[in-house]
Parts: structure tokens; sequence; C-alpha cells
């Protein structure tokens, strides 16, 4: 089972907090992408420009990827997550061994309720809604992504 992890990363605690999403994922020998801890974009005399580098390496996971665990804090949904979740889910209307999309939703403002009623983006809700689901806690993100391995083994599981 591979998964990509897509979310924010421009500061040190997004980062930090997207590797420990897939370090969750890898105590369950879960083949976790986190697009900055890949060692295809610091490739010796690799003259593309930073941008084609950034694009090859994560749509390559993307199209390798069974799932994709998404990150969606904050007031608005990241525009690269945005971006990864339309071309996973484009992908997966050909390819029945993507399973779909695990939204980790932990930020209360954008919950209902309580939240403060802006809830997330309609379409991107409704995309995550159509192919997954939404998780308000980490454990929970991953167990639906174990279910949906052991229904690629063959084991069964619900999700």
């Amino acid at each position: 089972m591979k998964v990509y992890c897509a979310g924010p990363l421009f500061t040190p605690y997004e980062r930090e907090f997207m590797s420990r999403c897939g370090q969750a994922l890898r105590e369950h020998d879960i083949d976790a992408f986190v697009p900055h801890e890949s060692p295809k974009l610091k490739i010796p005399n690799d003259t593309r420009s930073m941008q084609k580098r950034v694009f090859d390496n994560d749509f390559e996971a993307i199209t390798e990827a069974n799932a994709i665990l998404a990150v969606v804090n904050g007031p608005e949904v990241d525009d690269g997550t945005a971006c990864e979740l339309g071309v996973f889910y484009a992908l997966m209307q050909d390819d029945p061994t993507k399973k779909g999309i695990v939204a980790l939703q932990q930020d209360w403002r954008t919950q209902e309720p309580p939240g403060e009623g802006k809830g997330l983006n309609a379409f991107v809700l409704g995309c995550l809604l159509k192919v997954g689901t939404i998780c308000h806690s980490l454990e929970n993100a991953v167990a639906q992504i174990v279910a949906w391995q052991a229904e690629l083994e063959g084991r069964g599981g619900a999700t």
C-alpha cells in the first residue's frame, strides 16, 4: 500500500506534522510518500527548474499511490493540496487500486459545528465525500487507510 501525504509544507511546524503523518503510516507497514522528504528533489546535475522537479517528483508519487492522506487544516485548503486531490481523483476514475482520499481536518474553525461557520470549500468537500472520508484525528485517518490496505491485500476490512 502506497500513500501520498498531501498538505502544506511552508513552516517548520507544517513539515514536522507531515513527517509525523508519514511515520504514523509507516508504523503500519504502509509506504508513505511525504514530498519534502523525497531524495529525488536533490539530484546532482539536474538542470530542471525547481518547479519542474517538484511537479515531476510529486506527480509520479501520486500516480503510484493507492490513497492520499490530505491535511486540510486552516481557513483555506492549501492550493497545492487541492491540486493533488484533483489529480488523484481523476486517476481514480480508471484505476481500481486507488482506494480513496482521507482528509485530516483538525482545525475546529472549519468543522461543522462548533466551528466558526466557514467550512471547507464546497467543491473540495464534494470531492472528498465522493471518494473518501474526513477524519478529525490522525489515529482515525490511519485506521481508515489500514482498512483500505487490508482490502488491497484481500484481507477484507471495512471502509
